[in-house]
């Protein structure tokens, strides 16, 4: 179990990259946050099981005709036992 701190560039805002990222994680059995930043970035906290995680960012990567990403920043950081569910924030 794994999770990593990913902040994304790219066409993400505007585009449903929240929702599209949400559905994926919820798929693949993963939990964690996804919101939007002032500065047009958008943050993802993610955790599971690696495979898993590796396979969701390899489909964010892809995008879709709306989506697209050009820049991942990924560190490792600490688990959150409890968390049960993969919420979209908005703040």
């Amino acid at each position: 179990m794994k999770r990593y701190l990913m902040i994304f560039e790219g066409r993400i805002q505007g585009v449903g990259f929240r929702a599209f990222v949400q559905r994926l994680a919820i798929q693949y059995k993963c939990t964690g946050t996804v919101r939007n930043m002032a500065n047009g970035m958008v943050e993802m906290q993610i955790q599971g099981e690696d495979s898993q995680i590796r396979i969701v960012l390899s489909k964010i990567k892809e995008g879709d005709r709306f989506i697209r990403v050009d820049d991942i920043h990924k560190k490792e950081i600490a688990l959150q036992p409890d968390e049960k569910r993969f919420e979209v924030r908005y703040f």
